[in-house]
């Protein structure tokens, strides 16, 4: 398979337009007092529009992004973009990174250099590895599937192609959040032989079958807390996986509208306290929703929730892959995981409660998840 190297350059029309757009937003209303109680507070919007449209430099973070090995290879029909950086250290080993939902391979920008050359960090250069981080399809710089009914198995399997046939890895570890946590864990499942170990940050919504008679109380508690989660927050899951072409007009038409419908999940997901600049920048807020807007792939990213219902496990399935979880308390639903229900499914041998963090970890706290993922993999060099 072929591999061709890859540099983000957005046509200067197509940001031209965005401005055009951001300058004729049609603000709607807002009730006296609303806050963010009913969605992204106008206030904070017109804020972030205003620093997009006048202080905001694409062209900047742009360059920040191509200072990646970037590459585009394609695996059965379909363009795979991916970032591909060397470790600096003795013998790196390959780690393969999976981002999810509403984010992009953005995700990983801050972490990817802890990994590659952590004695430029405080590290150790004997803690280096290969980073791959692919786009998943449908998102950013990857393609968009011709077809319905892109799964996580199917993707697992693009990432095992990815990772033996391009790019000559045998053995490697994989880790991720949100659905890279499925997605990392299908992949084990599948292909033992290739994922040596795996480090995830969440369990994965529908994974969790088994016999509630069978369950502690600690785990009882907390699958009530992610119902209550989806009766309180899951109503853009739903739209998504539903009815998301609807959807999928407006968020790609509006920028503002895209911006209010992915910066109030990371305002909710976040370890932020209600106000989301304490996790994130404005800079980093907008260029994840610009990666969505120049790329236009709003639409096809919602693909993976139209087989949220489809369990990554069947009841009983067991990964024997060794895994590492990292919990960050701040993480959807709010209620942390009992370990016992962790290992239902996988085979625990690293388990991390973190001091603060939210869902979007690796942007968050990006030494404390490339330290735990060090001491994860730690063991395999050693072995």
């Amino acid at each position: 398979m072929s591999i061709q190297t890859f540099k983000i350059a957005i046509p200067q029309a197509v940001l031209d337009d965005l401005q055009e757009r951001l300058a004729r937003t049609r603000w709607p209303d807002e009730v006296e007092g609303a806050g963010w109680d009913y969605g992204t507070n106008l206030a904070y919007l017109k804020e972030l529009v205003d620093y997009w449209r006048n202080e905001y430099d694409w062209r900047a973070h742009e360059a920040k992004l191509n200072s990646f090995a970037q590459f585009r290879t394609e695996i059965d029909g379909l363009g795979i973009h991916f970032i591909h950086e060397r470790g600096k250290g003795p013998n790196p080993i390959p780690l393969l990174l999976t981002h999810g939902w509403p984010d992009s391979f953005y995700r990983f920008h801050k972490i990817i250099p802890l990994l590659t050359d952590p004695a430029s960090h405080g590290g150790d250069p004997a803690d280096a590895f290969d980073v791959i981080v692919p786009s998943l399809p449908g998102f950013g710089f990857s393609d968009r599937p011709r077809k319905s009914g892109m799964t996580k198995a199917q993707t697992a399997e693009l990432w095992a192609s990815l990772m033996k046939s391009v790019l000559g890895y045998n053995q490697y570890m994989a880790a991720g959040g949100d659905f890279g946590s499925g997605i990392t864990q299908t992949l084990a499942l599948a292909h033992p032989e290739a994922v040596a170990g795996i480090h995830v940050t969440d369990l994965g919504f529908y994974n969790l079958h088994t016999d509630q008679q069978e369950l502690t109380p600690a785990e009882k508690q907390y699958l009530g807390a992610q119902q209550g989660w989806f009766f309180r927050e899951g109503a853009y899951g739903m739209i998504q996986g539903t009815k998301p072409q609807t959807l999928a007009y407006g968020l790609n038409d509006s920028p503002v509208g895209l911006a209010g419908w992915i910066v109030e999940k990371f305002r909710a997901w976040s370890d932020c306290d209600g106000n989301v600049e304490h996790s994130f920048s404005k800079d980093e807020l907008l260029t994840n929703i610009m990666i969505y807007w120049v790329t236009q792939t709003i639409n096809s990213s919602f693909a993976y929730y139209r087989d949220m219902n489809t369990p990554a496990l069947q009841p009983g399935q067991h990964i024997e892959v060794p895994a590492a979880f990292a919990r960050f308390p701040r993480d959807i639903p709010g209620v942390n995981p009992p370990r016992e229900l962790a290992e239902r499914h996988l085979r625990i041998q690293h388990w991390t409660q973190m001091p603060r963090g939210g869902h979007f970890a690796a942007l968050e706290e990006p030494e404390l998840l490339a330290e735990d993922l060090r001491a994860s993999f730690r063991p395999f060099r050693e072995a």
